[in-house]
C-alpha cells in the first residue's frame, strides 16, 4: 500500500505547480463547434505542449487565454482564482503574452516601433525613443540577430520578422508566455537560440504553452503534452514517457506510417529548362547566382538549401515577381517572354508563396472569393461576373482538396491554417497552370493536413503537371521528391535522385559555397 501521506504531499506539489487552468470550455462558432468540454493545465516553470492537427481547436484556446476570445462557458483560473479575460489588455496585465502563428505586426513600422507598440515607454508624458532602441537592440542581441531597430520592419525576411515577434512578446515582463508555432519561419541555428531562450525563461518561473506542428521539436523542448483532435482534448502526458509515433497516432487518429507516400511514376518529356536565371543583389553579389535546371513533366522537383540560399528568390523570378531577373526560360519547348505575374500566371506558371496569409489570401473575402482571385477572367462574361460557373468552380476544388468548411462564402479567416493553405492551391489550379510553383506549402500546418497536400501533389504529378517543391524540412523534401537540387549562397551547389539522396548529402551540399558537394553534381548546365 503505497504511504498516503506522501501520495497527498506530491499531489500537493503538482497542484502547486499549477498556475493556470482551463477549465471545461466550450466555444461555439455560427455552424461549428471549436471547443467542447475541454480543460488544460499550464504548470509553472515548465513548456506545456498543446498539440493536433489544423482545426483541432488549438488557437481557439490559445486566444481564450490571451483576451482575444471570450469562452461560450466554462472558466479561467490563475493561482487558483477565476478569472475574467475581455481583451488582450486584461490578459497582459495578468502577465499572459502571445507569439501569434500569424505575425502580429505591423510592415510600415520600424523594428523598435513593433516591439514597443501599445506599451510605449514614456518621459514626462513623451515616448522615450532612446530608451526604447537601446531596449530594442538588447532584445535583438539576446536574440543573437543583427537587425536594426530602425529598419522597416516589411523589409525584414519572414524569419527575421518572426524574430522581431518573439522580441516583442519577451520585452513584456511575463508570467505566462504562449508561443504559438514560435519556429515555423526559423532556421535550424535560429531555432537553438530560441531554445535556450525558453530554457532561460523556464529558470525564472515562467510557464511557456508552445504549439508547434514539429513533432521532435515538442518532445525536445517540452514537458508536459497535451493533444486536442476535433474540439476535445483526447490525451495528457509527460514527453518523457512517449515518442513521435504515439503523438501522430492520437492526433489524427490513424497509423502514421501511411501518412508521407510518395508514388513511383512515369517522368515525360522536359517540361520546363531554366537557363543561367541571376538576379542581383542590392549592394552587390547575386541573390541568384546564374542557375540552371530541368523540370520534366509529372516529376516533383524538390529544392532544399538553408535561410537565404535563394530558394524563394527562384521561385518567385519563375512566377514573374521579380521583373529585374535575367537569364532564359523555356515551356514546352517555348521561350517565356512574359516579364509580370499575370502574364506568367497565363503561361502556365502558379505560385503558391511561404507567407499565405500576406501574398496568398485576402484576408476581408470569403473562401470563394479567395479562390477566384487569380482566374477571374475565365469567369467574365461582358461587364459581369458568371456567378453560377464560379460557384460550380470553387465547389469543385473545395470537393477535390478536401477544404473543410461549411459554406465557400464564409470568410477565410474562419479556416484553419491547413485549410487556409489547400484554399492558396486552389486557387492556382484553376487558373490550369503547367508548372506549380510550390514555396514552404506546409509550413505551419499539421501532420493530417501536410499529408493531404503531398497527396494533392501526388495527384497533380500523375496528372502530368511540373512540380516545384521548395521545403526547409529534411524529412518532407526526401519523402516527396523525384529529384532534390541544393542550393547554396544562390547557386545550385548539389543534384540528388530520389535513391540516392540522404539527409547527411543534402546538409553537406547547402553548407557550402559555389563548389560540387560530395555525392551531388554541380548543376550549372540544365543537364
Amino acid at each position: 500500500m503505497p504511504n498516503p501521506t506522501l501520495v497527498l504531499s506530491a499531489e500537493s506539489s503538482i497542484a502547486e505547480n499549477i498556475i493556470l487552468t482551463a477549465e471545461n470550455i466550450t466555444k461555439v462558432f455560427p455552424g461549428t463547434i471549436a471547443l467542447e468540454d475541454v480543460s488544460f493545465n499550464v504548470r509553472k516553470g515548465k513548456v506545456n505542449v498543446l498539440i493536433g492537427e489544423n482545426g483541432a481547436g488549438k488557437s481557439t484556446l490559445m486566444k481564450i487565454l490571451a483576451g482575444v476570445e471570450h469562452p461560450t462557458s466554462g472558466k479561467i483560473l490563475l493561482d487558483g482564482r477565476e478569472i475574467h479575460l475581455h481583451s488582450p489588455l486584461d490578459a497582459n496585465r495578468l502577465g499572459i503574452g502571445i507569439i501569434y502563428q500569424e505575425l502580429n505586426l505591423c510592415a510600415n513600422l520600424s523594428v523598435v516601433d513593433n516591439i514597443f507598440l501599445a506599451r510605449e515607454t514614456t518621459q514626462n508624458g513623451l515616448i522615450a525613443h532612446k530608451s526604447q532602441k537601446q531596449r530594442a537592440r538588447e532584445l535583438i542581441n539576446r536574440l543573437e540577430q543583427k537587425i536594426d531597430p530602425d529598419q522597416l520592419l516589411g523589409d525584414l525576411r519572414l524569419g527575421e520578422q518572426q524574430i522581431v515577434e518573439i522580441a516583442k512578446a519577451l520585452a513584456q515582463d511575463v508570467r505566462i508566455l504562449i508561443m504559438d508555432e514560435p519556429t515555423s519561419a526559423l532556421s535550424a541555428t535560429e531555432v537553438e537560440i530560441l531554445f535556450r531562450i525558453i530554457r532561460e525563461l523556464k529558470s525564472r518561473g515562467v510557464a511557456i504553452i508552445y504549439i508547434s506542428h514539429k513533432l521532435e521539436e515538442l518532445l525536445q523542448i517540452g514537458d508536459y503534452i497535451t493533444i486536442l483532435r476535433d474540439g476535445h482534448k483526447v490525451a495528457e502526458e509527460e514527453a518523457k514517457n512517449i515518442n513521435v509515433p504515439w503523438l501522430i497516432e492520437k492526433m489524427v487518429g490513424r497509423n502514421p506510417a501511411a501518412l508521407f507516400t510518395r508514388k513511383e511514376r512515369q517522368l515525360g518529356d522536359v517540361l520546363l529548362k531554366v537557363e543561367n536565371m541571376t538576379l542581383l543583389r542590392v549592394g552587390g553579389g547575386y541573390l541568384l547566382d546564374h542557375v540552371s535546371f530541368e523540370l520534366r513533366e509529372g516529376e516533383v522537383l524538390g529544392f532544399y538549401g538553408l535561410m537565404g540560399a535563394g530558394r524563394s528568390d527562384l521561385v518567385d523570378c519563375l512566377a514573374g515577381a521579380r521583373p529585374q531577373a535575367t537569364g532564359n526560360i523555356w515551356l514546352d519547348g517555348k521561350p517565356v517572354v512574359a516579364t509580370t505575374i499575370s502574364d506568367r500566371i497565363e503561361s502556365g506558371f502558379v505560385l503558391v508563396p511561404e507567407d499565405r496569409q500576406r501574398y496568398g489570401l485576402v484576408q476581408t473575402l470569403s473562401v470563394m472569393d479567395n479562390m477566384l482571385l487569380a482566374s477571374l477572367k475565365k469567369y467574365l462574361k461582358g461587364f459581369f461576373l458568371a456567378r453560377k460557373q464560379e460557384k460550380a468552380a470553387t465547389d469543385q476544388q473545395i470537393k477535390e482538396l478536401s477544404v473543410r468548411v461549411a459554406n465557400p462564402l464564409q470568410p477565410i479567416t474562419a479556416l484553419s491554417g491547413g485549410n487556409q493553405q489547400k484554399v492558396v492551391v486552389g486557387k492556382g489550379l484553376l487558373t490550369h497552370p503547367k508548372v506549380l510553383l510550390l514555396d514552404e506549402p506546409t509550413r505551419g500546418i499539421d501532420v493530417g493536413a501536410k499529408s493531404e497536400i503531398f497527396e494533392i501533389m501526388n495527384r497533380l504529378a500523375a496528372q502530368k503537371y511540373g512540380v516545384i517543391f521548395v521545403s526547409s524540412e529534411l524529412k518532407e523534401v526526401l519523402a516527396m521528391s523525384d529529384r532534390i537540387l541544393v542550393m547554396s549562397k544562390g547557386a545550385i551547389t548539389g543534384e540528388f535522385s530520389h535513391q540516392e539522396a540522404t539527409e547527411e548529402k543534402l546538409v553537406a551540399a547547402s553548407a557550402i559555397g559555389h563548389g560540387p558537394s560530395n555525392g551531388g553534381n554541380h548543376h550549372g548546365s540544365g543537364n
